[in-house]
């Protein structure tokens, strides 16, 4: 099991560079804040079209099947399976009230075609609450960890922390430490994939002893697994202490004595044309995604 391409999360995709690479990090981030934002207190389509917007644009973005196919394919399965609980489930609005007229056998006509219950059968009932909520978690679900995924898959970690550090710099006046906020956010993304490899080596090496979990019992079992939780812990915190080392040795010691050359941000025809598409966004948002 390669845990690198079979679940690359958090991974920058180098190849192939489509246009989604060559926007600006600032721009992308804020595109990010619009689809992790905008859900809330929206209507079920607005949360319906979110999910279409962020599919369409992997499949315009020209991203290869390989990449996003494992990561859509098991969030897609996810969605399924949380709404159809949630339908099914208890819509949590069992209110037992009195009536305010007495009794009677009249069946009156409902003055409309509203009905709250939308399916109600021997072991199944569906009503309007219960499929809102479920729109509501399965897109949310959907929307939160596709969209950050993209971003980071499409956005260099050395230009999420220059678009940060750019749109960050004001707070500078007030003494929060920006430089050294955006640093340990780079240092974080470039040790995702460290955490990933220890993973898939300790995987590998568990494997490859062949142990018969059936006679090692619950207990061992569990044992063994602390055991190599504990590995892996060690193992990050002697691949942080190197890289603290290296740092050292190349003189790093605070922002004021070394200078960190973060990636040049330029504004070009296709960020423009992403400034106006996320005013339209949000104007939709406003005018058509209110509850």
């Amino acid at each position: 099991m390669d845990l690198l391409r079979s679940l690359p999360i958090g991974l920058y995709l180098e190849q192939p560079y489509t246009w989604l690479h060559t926007l600006d990090p600032r721009i992308k981030l804020i595109w990010l804040m619009g689809f992790l934002l905008t859900p809330i207190l929206a209507n079920p389509w607005w949360r319906i079209a979110l999910v279409g917007v962020l599919i369409l644009i992997t499949f315009l973005a020209k991203i290869p099947l390989r990449v996003w196919r494992k990561q859509m394919g098991w969030l897609l399965i996810l969605g399924t399976f949380v709404f159809i609980l949630t339908c099914i489930f208890d819509d949590g609005l069992a209110v037992n009230h009195q009536p305010r007229l007495p009794s009677s056998d009249l069946n009156l006509p409902q003055p409309g075609e509203y009905n709250y219950v939308l399916i109600d059968e021997a072991w199944l009932t569906v009503t309007r609450r219960s499929l809102e909520l479920a729109i509501r978690v399965s897109t949310l679900i959907f929307t939160l960890i596709y969209s950050t995924n993209l971003y980071l898959l499409t956005t260099a970690p050395e230009e999420i922390t220059a678009g940060l550090d750019s749109l960050m710099r004001p707070l500078r006046r007030l003494g929060v430490p920006v430089t050294e906020i955006v640093l340990t956010l780079t240092l974080s993304l470039r040790f995702i994939p460290l955490v990933l490899e220890e993973i898939q080596n300790l995987i590998r090496s568990v494997s490859t002893r062949a142990i018969n979990w059936k006679k090692l019992g619950l207990r061992k079992s569990f044992t063994l697994w602390l055991m190599v939780a504990e590995k892996l812990l060690e193992n990050l915190l002697l691949r942080a202490e190197q890289i603290a080392v290296a740092m050292e040795v190349r003189g790093f010691t605070t922002p004021n004595q070394h200078h960190v050359q973060w990636h040049r941000l330029t504004f070009r025809q296709k960020d423009w044309l992403a400034v106006g598409a996320m005013i339209l966004f949000l104007g939709g948002r406003f005018l058509w995604g209110g509850q």
